[in-house]
């Protein structure tokens, strides 16, 4: 099976395509501050603020958290506020063709696909991640059924990039076969699931993996107890307690990668930068 090369960028890219982040993350800022809408910077962003000050200086994505109805707030606030000249929010109600169980915001007039993701149909465009979370149940049993209910859902909806890009042919025969279900019917279901809003003391991502070795939820009270973190200059809503949380995340979060895993997470098969990029002016690495 014939596979596309990604798009090795360089670093005066990856810096450029950082700065598209941030101006996403600022007008992200911007809409939630003037709706009262809560969110945070999380996972690697969280991390990057941490032990960088901004950017992890090899990664090229950012992750923010908004508790469920926050979240839906933030949705309807998009309509109104966002400036649509510039970025476009994606989920599956503003493109059909929209796979995942968390929303997106897009920057027009770029690309951004995803290697082994050439084929799908979706809006593409440098993106950032928003992810809600939702209730996890406390007792044991019911948490470990959730998560496998979970586990079913995120690979029924990865089964349309997984019967093209997926190593062997096994698996790619498999996922074509669950690709005969519809996408939209599993995103009926998180969206049924989702609705169960018992303030439990445990929070999850319905459709993203929990961090390798994790069985448990996030604790609720790391996305409600925020507080101001500097991110690139700026001031964004970082979790309070972001030491239990990074520890949680990713263990000696302050130590290091060796330098051969410090790459990129999404190998572009497509990458454009804005028209009016200057890779010149944006370009200040420091690893």
């Amino acid at each position: 099976m014939k596979k596309n090369k990604a798009h090795m960028l360089s670093d005066k890219e990856l810096r450029s395509l950082q700065m598209v982040l941030l101006e996403m993350l600022l007008e992200i800022d911007r809409v939630c501050k003037e709706n009262d809408i809560s969110y945070c910077l999380s996972m690697g962003t969280m991390l990057g603020a941490v032990r960088h000050g901004g950017f992890i200086p090899w990664d090229d994505d950012l992750d923010i958290a908004m508790m469920r109805p926050e979240y839906e707030k933030f949705k309807e606030a998009c309509k109104r506020d966002l400036d649509h000249s510039r970025f476009f929010y994606q989920d599956c109600t503003t493109d059909p063709h929209y796979r995942w169980g968390y929303a997106r915001i897009r920057r027009k007039d770029t690309e951004f696909v995803r290697l082994g993701q050439e084929h799908m149909k979706m809006r593409t465009g440098i993106f950032l991640d928003i992810f809600p979370m939702d209730s996890s149940p406390d007792f044991a049993p019911l948490r470990a059924l959730h998560s496998f209910y979970c586990f079913i859902l995120r690979k029924l909806l990865y089964a349309e990039t997984g019967r093209k890009s997926s190593r062997t042919a096994a698996f790619r025969v498999w996922y074509a076969f669950l690709n005969i279900i519809p996408h939209t019917w599993v995103l009926r279901r998180i969206e049924k699931l989702s609705m169960k809003r018992k303030e439990t003391k445990l929070v999850r991502i319905l459709s993203f993996p929990m961090p390798k070795g994790r069985t448990s939820g996030y604790l609720r009270k790391w996305f409600e107890d925020l507080e101001d973190i500097e991110f690139e200059g700026y001031m964004f809503p970082g979790i309070k307690d972001y030491d239990c949380f990074l520890k949680f995340n990713y263990g000696d979060y302050m130590q290091l990668p060796p330098p051969e895993k410090r790459m990129c997470c999404h190998p572009a098969a497509k990458f454009r930068l804005p028209p009016d990029t200057n890779l010149d002016e944006t370009f200040k690495l420091d690893v």
